[in-house]
């Protein structure tokens, strides 16, 4: 299944570069996440629920960041395996300047199998971009946590 979008965010391109590959932030952002740990340099040990339709689990997988282009561009590639299937995806994440903002425009492949797959592509697909789209939201959140406010001007006394 091909999966693509865009999505802004409200900082620098070397900003959300930097977000996108904190694993604190990640772990934050991605729906389900229980855990993301470092278990070398650009891979990730992680451990999430998922839920489609009826059939929920606990996956463990990896991720790992390829090909990368800071602040334009990277690669990210996750799998992972539970008991009710397993999920192998990829995709390219490209950042660019907008203003004062940042577009992050994805595109990639998902594959699973397993009782997931036995839900049809259309709800695997519907399920996915839900994720997708929580993820954008909840990285939206922590750039405006991590935005720092300017100083007010002060009238001098």
């Amino acid at each position: 299944m091909k999966i693509a979008g865009k999505h802004i965010l409200a900082t620098t391109p070397e900003r959300a570069y930097e977000l996108l590959q904190d694993p604190e932030v990640l772990a934050k952002s991605m729906p389900g996440c229980d855990q993301l740990n470092r278990i070398g340099p650009d891979e990730y040990e992680m451990k999430m629920k998922m839920a489609i339709s009826s059939i929920q689990g606990l996956f463990a997988g990896k991720v790992k960041i390829e090909d990368p282009h800071p602040p334009e561009s990277f690669k990210l590639v996750v799998e992972g395996t539970g008991k009710v299937g397993f999920m192998k995806g990829s995709g390219v994440l490209h950042l660019s300047p907008q203003e004062s903002s940042t577009e992050v425009a994805f595109e990639g492949d998902v594959q699973v199998g397993g009782m997931i797959a036995g839900v049809g592509q259309r709800l695997v697909e519907t399920t996915a971009k839900f994720i997708i789209r929580k993820f954008f939201d909840k990285l939206t959140e922590q750039v405006g946590a991590t935005q720092t406010a300017s100083p007010a001007s002060m009238p001098d006394q």
